[in-house]
């Protein structure tokens, strides 16, 4: 079957050794990084930290994609440049993020339903002519003793089902994005339970929505336990039970699984992408959309000052590189002390 250019797309984010940056923190959520850093959270700085980010040399060696913030895909590098242009300069492909975020899901306390439905067909054709060539939908959902519910879980994947119809309409590769939050005392038996019952519901909803699996890309979460459990499942561990929800659950027409990194330490979710890769060859690619897990050394680095640009970027560069290594199963922690002694 000839590929599409939706599909050239979807397998070039999922590009042997490279992985996709996840840039598209909300207002909000980059606040609350740069506070950390005693960083004041303004346009420019902003603007200035992610040029960091996307100028850092060979960042396109390890990073196929970056997923924007609808202020980001329209600022531009220090010398005019626009960033999507700047991105693509670099073969790396820009993308952007479309949902409104997630909000309490009417008659059902505790859960929560996204937003962004309404006038998505108009903003996918604008942001298109800005430069993106992909998208993003986040879902999520939480593990508790009645959670998640069918309501949640279906409410949820018939508006990722739609959000990706449109996508597809407008040309752009829908990344789907269901996450089943880790946080919590869970077992990884329930983590399991409530992400293969997750991605049935939004496989079943995306075939009915005609939905053309080769174009698009699955973000989901790890199969973990509750990061607040009193007793952690291990490396393989993890790796075997989430291997075994995305057999059970995700077509094999999929081109890719690009996983979030979600709570996890950045050497774990290098890890734990290694150990699912070292058991390879899987039907489908798996690789990473990570953010935290990119950046938090990146920022820590920082701190906002112009000569720590450098030492930022290595961070960032550094960890780009492992988890470009952990795309093959050949990551090995004895390379994050030959970085720290460098």
């Amino acid at each position: 079957m000839a590929e599409n250019g939706l599909e050239q797309t979807a397998r070039a984010l999922v590009a042997p050794g490279k992985g996709i940056l996840a840039a598209d923190e909300s207002d909000g959520t980059i606040k609350k990084r740069f506070d950390a850093i005693q960083v004041e959270s303004t346009e420019e700085s902003r603007r200035a930290y992610r040029e960091l980010l996307f100028t850092t040399a060979g960042m396109e060696e390890h990073i196929s994609g970056v997923i924007l913030y609808d202020e980001t895909i329209r600022q531009s590098s220090a010398d005019g440049t626009p960033f999507p242009e700047l991105l693509e300069s670099k073969g790396v492909i820009p993308g952007i993020k479309v949902d409104k975020g997630a909000k309490p899901l009417a008659l059902a306390e505790g859960e929560t339903i996204t937003e962004g439905l309404d006038a998505l067909r108009e903003r996918l054709a604008e942001y298109r002519d800005l430069g993106a060539r992909f998208a993003k939908w986040r879902a999520t959902y939480s593990i508790g003793e009645e959670f998640p519910t069918e309501y949640c879980i279906w409410t949820n994947a018939h508006a990722l089902a739609r959000y990706a119809a449109l996508c597809e309409e407008a040309g752009l590769v829908p990344i789907v994005e269901p996450e089943v939050l880790q946080d919590g005392t869970h077992s990884i038996e329930e983590s399991a339970k409530a992400t293969g019952r997750v991605l049935q519901a939004v496989y079943t909803e995306l075939h009915d929505q005609r939905i053309e699996y080769r174009g698009t890309l699955l973000k989901p979460n790890m199969v973990l336990s509750g990061y607040s459990a009193s007793s952690r499942a291990g490396v393989d561990e993890v790796a075997d039970a989430t291997l075994e929800v995305l057999y059970k659950h995700v077509p094999a027409a999929v081109p890719g699984i690009v996983f979030l990194s979600g709570g996890q330490t950045d050497e774990d979710a290098t890890v734990h992408l290694n150990a699912m890769n070292a058991l390879g060859p899987h039907p489908w690619e798996l690789s990473f959309s990570y953010g935290r897990a990119l950046q938090a050394a990146a920022l820590k680095a920082w701190r906002g000052e112009e000569a720590n640009v450098q030492a930022a970027q290595d961070a960032f560069a550094h960890r780009a590189r492992m988890n470009g290594l952990a795309r093959s199963g050949e990551y090995s922690p004895d390379l994050e002390k030959e970085f720290a002694a460098v």
